[in-house]
């Protein structure tokens, strides 16, 4: 099922950069970026409502660590849209998903750092083979 649930990501995250790069001819990539967190917010909100997933939630019952490991998780997301949508801004789509999507190479060697996850010759190859592709597509 997470393959799936993947899939669906990447389709999104296409249109992401799609619509984002038509939205961005005529507006600030600062200004857009926040105002898409804005209604990522409002959005996600409706869904939590709506899926029932406040029912039962205590925010007290999050320890420190939880507390301060999300608010950086949300600060290294907006920082990399804003990062993302000022590429965007200012490249053409398609290259500049192309390096975006090298965060899977960074992932890999920080996982193998920080969260003790497994490393193997099949990621290697597969790291290789995502950042050659991601500077050929990016190639003029």
């Amino acid at each position: 099922m997470w393959f799936f649930y993947a899939l669906l990501s990447a389709i999104f995250a296409a249109g992401v950069a799609i619509v984002g790069k038509l939205g961005l001819k005529n507006l600030d990539s600062t200004l857009a970026t926040t105002i898409r967190a804005i209604i990522m917010a409002i959005f996600l909100f409706v869904v939590s409502l709506s899926l029932k997933k406040f029912r039962g939630f205590n925010f007290h019952s999050l320890s420190n660590n939880d507390w301060l490991f999300i608010i950086l998780a949300g600060i290294f997301g907006a920082l990399s849209w804003l990062f993302y949508f000022f590429a965007l801004k200012h490249g053409q789509a398609t290259p500049v998903v192309a390096i975006d999507r090298l965060s899977l190479v960074f992932v890999l060697v920080l996982s193998i750092m920080f969260l003790g996850e497994s490393f193997s010759i099949k990621a290697l190859i597969g790291a290789l083979l995502m950042v050659s592709g991601a500077i050929i597509i990016s190639l003029k």
